[in-house]
């Protein structure tokens, strides 16, 4: 008869054998959780059992987390980013010698016994009770296995891990009622497959497979019987054997699982001996993983697409969703980037300015007609050693794709929208304005739903007094004179500007709108990225079709041995304009290159067009240009806004003032002409633009080669430490962020406080900016 409680009910002995048949299972249990044997009655405390029937029934196995790939458009390797370094391979790939020496040293038993090695649970409830203390485990590989399944389904969550693997018979029921499952579900060389590409090996290497190339640079198919041991040594502890940082502690535990594999007939004793003779021979492959291991200096474009890829719903509704696929990994991913393009966007930055310069220059280059990223880089090196100037600030794009607060001030490269907004609203090409060397803003523009009010004031100029209108608009852009732009846009209205940059998806560098501000849709006082300019400009070439820009070409997942292809963004094009407006802005941009302020970045071999941009007090200077099959856009300056361009050295040569034409415009140069080399060279749709009367063939360019035409006042619309977030510093209102009346001689206010350190910025709307 069973002994009963008083009270009635089953005793805790008679509770295990329901749970597991036999009572011994109790035993197996508490053995596999490591707590003294003489505490394995506690098992059949109340709730063992109905935890167990109320277990799911069948065991809950994530797709195992691996490695991601990222490659250019060619298909060569980009880099590999990972949340855990892994490569899954089947079991016919892994060396049989590793095989044997994983099963020799945690579960020798294991081809002899079920999801339970019941010899050796009560070999280590022996060993246990007479120590008093725990000193042997046994859980067998199949139980090791699911455990690893629970740490593998709590990814990187610490309190999710912390669950996973404590002490506690609740996990254990559920361990064991799991393993039981494995076993008849997926038989012992499944088993064993599995546990080898799961298990971690130190040095943050997960599987087999990774730990191979990690410590010995090779497949796991090619590990010797010494590196197999050595590999399957370190499952126990991988800090403690860590062979990288202590080799000899890592040979005693290798030599112990060459003896017992010797103990157990997986090799003889000969072979064991001479593998414990020999040196450890690592190979160590340090690990490469995320966007600073990245080729040709792509680390910003690499985290560009980690970035699309958590950002763009495609992926996933929710942004965990999004994190959940990328940190699961296993990802073959074809981008855009042409690396062409991309090692003479490099080389052009590296000619031109230097790591250790004050000032920092990004360039993008985008294909029009297809939105396609071809290439993007900056003259900071990718990474977080401040010491060594690097930066993980991608310069070329907006705030939430990891750039910019804001963005920087364009200057004039805003005026071709301008321009391009006038045509579309009627004017002609010809278009005339009165362009006095000085004027006020006008008292009021129509804005889109209020007009702007100039209750300041506000005055621009040109940039020196020989520039004097009337000009038509052929001459206006190509020597880009300020008052002529402030008039055109009295004229129509900020409000067609504003149509005109939505469907140019020109947005500032913080995602909002421009704003209803004439400095900002005039003369380019509002931060902006190269990404967006690039890409606006590109609907230029393409004859008025903008497309969003995209850097994904398509993506396979594998999920254990088998792939699947994901839905990526696919670039959304749409008219933006005319064929003949987009023409004859391509005609009037022509002249800027050929006879303007951009002559410096003119290709003499093929069709280009393009515009300079400086802004106030030479903090920003651009140049955007394209040829009919590729646009690209280039910014110098200051992240933190701070420096001002004049008398400075920018790779190693000295600079008077700096202009958009003279420091960005041959960086575009070399970088064009290399992404081109040995590419087709289409021609612009150009259109006949009458020439204005003769005019004085000395009056300025405005960029620095002497000609002298400025795009505004000394001082009004500076975006940095002058007109910040619309006159926030030095005195500016609401509207701008000027010193109030503009003018060469004014001086420059003392601003009302002092930014701190390292600030990004790049959103004022004061009425300034020049070419």
């Amino acid at each position: 008869m069973p002994k009963k409680r008083s009270g009635g009910g089953l005793s805790p002995a008679q509770q295990a054998a329901k749970f597991l048949g036999v009572s011994v299972l109790a035993g197996a249990v508490m053995a596999g959780i490591a707590l003294p044997a003489v505490g394995a009655l506690g098992l059949a405390a109340k709730g063992s059992v109905e935890s167990f029937d109320e277990l799911p029934a069948n065991l809950k196995t994530p797709p195992l987390s691996q490695r991601t790939t990222i490659l250019d458009a060619d298909g060569g390797q980009i880099a590999t980013v990972y949340s855990r370094d892994r490569t899954v391979v089947d079991l016919k790939d892994i060396s049989p010698y590793m095989q044997k020496a994983i099963v020799a040293i945690e579960d020798s038993r294991f081809y002899e016994h079920g999801a339970i090695d019941l010899k050796g649970v009560l070999r280590a409830l022996n060993k246990n009770a007479r120590s008093g203390e725990v000193s042997e485990g046994a859980s067998t590989l199949t139980q090791q296995y699911v455990k690893n399944v629970f740490v593998e389904e709590a990814g990187d969550d610490p309190t999710k891990v912390a669950q996973a693997t404590q002490q506690t018979i609740g996990r254990k029921i559920a361990e064991l009622k799991y393993a039981i499952q494995v076993e008849e579900e997926l038989g012992k060389k499944k088993i064993l497959e599995n546990y080898l590409n799961i298990t971690f090996f130190g040095q943050q290497a997960y599987g087999v497979e990774a730990a191979a190339r990690r410590y010995f640079s090779k497949s796991a198919k090619d590990l010797s019987l010494q590196e197999s041991a050595l590999l399957a040594g370190l499952v126990q502890s991988p800090s403690r054997y860590d062979p990288v940082n202590d080799e000899a502690e890592a040979k005693k535990r290798r030599d112990v699982v060459l003896r017992r594999m010797a103990q157990v007939g997986a090799v003889s004793q000969a072979e064991a001996d001479k593998a414990v003779e020999a040196p450890l021979g690592l190979k160590v492959s340090r690990p490469k993983n995320g966007c600073i291991t990245a080729v040709d200096d792509a680390g910003f474009f690499c985290d560009y697409v980690r970035n699309v890829f958590l950002n763009d719903p495609v992926f996933g509704k929710t942004k965990e969703d999004r994190a959940r696929v990328w940190n699961q990994g296993g990802l073959t991913i074809r981008t855009t980037l042409d690396p062409q393009a991309q090692s003479s966007v490099q080389q052009s930055l590296k000619d031109h300015i230097y790591t250790s310069d004050e000032v920092a220059a990004a360039t993008t280059l985008v294909e029009p007609g297809t939105g396609k990223i071809v290439a993007m880089g900056q003259s900071k090196p990718y990474g977080t050693n401040a010491k060594q100037h690097e930066t993980v600030i991608n310069y070329s794009v907006d705030f939430a794709m990891g750039g910019s607060n804001y963005g920087f001030p364009t200057g004039s490269t805003f005026k071709p929208f301008v321009a391009a907004a006038a045509l579309e609203e009627g004017r002609p090409p010809t278009q005339t304005y009165s362009a006095p060397f000085e004027m006020p803003y006008p008292a009021t523009v129509r804005g889109c739903d209020k007009p702007w009010v100039n209750d300041k004031n506000w005055k621009l100029e040109n940039e020196n007094e020989s520039e004097v209108g009337p000009y038509a608009l052929k001459d206006a852009m190509a020597k880009s004179v300020n008052t002529y732009f402030v008039q055109m846009i009295e004229d129509i209205g900020m409000c067609p500007v504003v149509t005109m940059t939505d469907k140019l998806g020109v947005v500032q560098g913080n995602g909002e709108k421009i704003p209803e501000v004439p400095s900002s849709m005039t003369l380019g006082s509002t931060g902006l990225s190269p990404l967006t300019m690039a890409s606006a400009y590109a609907a230029f070439a393409s004859r008025g079709m903008y497309c969003t820009p995209v850097a994904i070409e398509s993506i396979t997942q594998k999920i254990g041995n088998e792939q699947k292809s994901l839905e990526v963004p696919k670039s959304t094009c749409s008219r933006a304009m005319s064929e003949q407006t987009a023409d004859t802005v391509n005609t009037l941009l022509q002249g800027v290159v050929d006879s303007g302020t951009g002559q410096a970045a003119g290709l003499s071999d093929r069709a280009n067009a393009g515009k300079t941009g400086t802004t106030d007090e030479r903090r920003n200077a651009w140049f955007v240009g394209y040829t009919p099959n590729l646009s690209g856009a280039v910014w110098v300056g200051s992240a933190t806004q701070k420096v001002k361009m004049k008398d400075i050295t920018i790779g190693g040569v000295p600079h008077a003032l700096v202009f958009g034409g003279a420091v960005p415009g041959p960086i575009w140069k070399d970088a064009m002409t290399g992404a081109l080399s040995g590419k087709e060279s289409p021609s612009f749709n150009l259109v006949n633009i009458p020439d204005a009367q003769d005019r004085d063939e000395d009056e300025g360019d405005g960029d620095g080669d002497g000609n002298g035409n400025r795009d505004d006042d000394g001082n009004n619309g500076d975006n940095g430490d002058g007109g910040f977030i619309g006159g926030l510093i030095s005195g500016g209102n609401g509207n701008g962020g000027g010193n109030g009346s503009g003018g060469a001689g004014d001086t420059e206010p003392d601003p009302g406080f002092s930014a701190p350190e390292g600030f990004i910025r790049g959103a004022g709307t004061g009425p300034g900016g020049r070419d």
